[in-house]
């Protein structure tokens, strides 16, 4: 069963700074480009970063570029989100993802986490 697990969400004074952690089941990681979407009240979720399956390749959206920083460890499946410099309209749910490439006569898919809860307030 394949399994995306986000984890290190909370609360943060604006300015401050929040790693989230998402593990993916190791038959998917090494194969999938990682990435992370974030959906605040009210919003269409909204793309944030994503990462290449050789880590050569990162991508920010711009309302995080110089902020936010993502990277994979892949000894431990894990990808991160390092968030710099908080503020009020990062506030989301914040979803970790595998897009996986099509492999023999498995099509592509992309598996979601269940996602966790950012709020950045005083």
């Amino acid at each position: 069963q394949v399994q995306v697990v986000e984890s290190g969400g909370g609360l943060v004074q604006p300015g401050g700074s929040l790693r989230l952690s998402c593990v993916a089941s190791g038959r998917i990681f090494s194969r999938s480009v990682m990435g992370w979407y974030r959906q605040a009240p009210g919003k269409q979720r909204e793309w944030v970063a994503s990462i290449s399956r050789s880590e050569t390749s990162t991508n920010t959206a711009d309302s995080v570029k110089g902020r936010f920083t993502i990277s994979r460890d892949s000894g431990q499946n894990t990808v991160y989100l390092q968030m710099n410099s908080l503020k009020p309209e990062d506030t989301a749910v914040y979803y970790c993802y595998a897009d996986v490439p099509p492999l023999g006569n498995y099509s592509a898919k992309k598996y979601w986490g269940q996602g966790t809860q950012v709020t950045v307030s005083s």
